[in-house]
């Protein structure tokens, strides 16, 4: 059996609780802005199928604006069919993975080192309340929130930059990333300290652009090293 029928299947009948109820006015788009937010957040784990009519149910509206909004995401290659039509998330392949982490480190980098040079403190200061959040999440070990609040630590760093077309390209890599993002933590907590969003932290507060990219690329590589390490046993040899 391949990897990626290994995984279990999301019960139909088991709530989710990042799925909300819409109203009527522009259902396929809000269900598409909501189900774009749960892959950057992690809260849709690789191989998890979609189905119609219970996604559907889900979130209150009818099939065809459900529809709509899983075939667009399809479309930018953040969701996949399957052999029966289904819709799932994809796992990423280790090119894939390894091509996304590249990319992530020179952007997101490129936004810290702006960020180091046009960041008002204040900005800076609800960064840093963000880590201390995900430093509460591993006390009380809640991983599901600590991996949301990392997507929101990133995202927020690129918004610091005041670079939107930067932002919105990150944001697109996240889609793609974010599902396996939901094993960040398989493996336990990371084991070094400081933790490099610290590092980024404190540079953006010297104002260092050069120590502010080097702790995202810290960041990036350390943290997703036990990431690379499944995805290289999930295609085996």
């Amino acid at each position: 059996m391949s990897s990626r029928s290994a995984q279990p299947d999301r019960p139909e009948t088991e709530p989710a609780d990042w799925v909300r109820p819409l109203a009527r006015e522009n259902l396929g788009e809000r269900a598409y802005a909501e189900l774009r937010a749960a892959l950057m957040r992690g809260q849709l784990r690789p191989s998890e199928r979609l189905r119609l009519r219970p996604m559907s149910v889900r979130f209150g509206i009818s099939a065809t604006p459900m529809r709509e909004a899983l075939l667009r995401l399809v479309s930018e290659k953040a969701l996949a069919l399957d052999a029966r039509g289904t819709v799932v998330v994809p796992m990423l392949s280790l090119a894939e993975l390894m091509e996304i982490r590249a990319i992530r480190i020179d952007l997101e980098g490129r936004a810290a080192a702006t960020a180091a040079l046009v960041a008002p403190p204040e900005e800076i200061d609800r960064l840093a309340a963000i880590h201390e959040a995900i430093t509460l999440c591993h006390q009380t070990r809640d991983f599901v929130r600590a991996v949301n609040l990392n997507t929101e630590f990133h995202l927020g760093l690129c918004r610091l930059a005041r670079l939107p077309v930067l932002t919105e390209i990150v944001e697109m890599l996240w889609v793609r990333c974010g599902p396996i993002l939901s094993h960040l933590y398989d493996g336990g907590l990371p084991d070094w300290e400081p933790h490099p969003h610290r590092r980024v932290i404190e540079a953006l507060r010297r104002r260092d652009p050069v120590e502010a990219r080097d702790g995202v690329r810290e960041d990036i590589e350390r943290g997703g090293q036990g990431l690379l390490v499944r995805v290289q046993a999930a295609e085996g040899p």
